[in-house]
This record gives structure tokens, sequence and C-alpha cells, in this order.
């Protein structure tokens, strides 16, 4: 279930923390990162769906 997790992060990181942990500070966080720039939202998505 990670690796579906951690690819649907890569096609659209708020997605992918938004199956993991729901909406909360880390959701909004990763959208914010995402605006500011693809990758940082990437980078964001995977730590937080490796992390649990």
């Amino acid at each position: 279930m990670d690796l579906v997790r951690i690819i649907i992060a890569i096609l659209l990181p708020p997605l992918g923390v938004f199956l993991q942990v729901g909406i909360g500070k880390h959701f909004w966080i990763n959208i914010l990162l995402t605006l500011l720039g693809y990758i940082p939202g990437i980078v964001h998505a995977i730590y937080i769906i490796a992390r649990r």
C-alpha cells in the first residue's frame, strides 16, 4: 500500500499526504510546498509517507 501512496505522491503530492494523514497540518504544509515548487512538495510527501 505504501508503494501506491508513493506513486500517488509523485504524481500529486497533496493527495498522497491526504491519504496518509488526512486533512491536518501536514496536508496544508504540503499544499504550500507544492505551490512554491513541485519538487519540495514531492519530497515532503514521500517523507510523510515513509515516516509512518
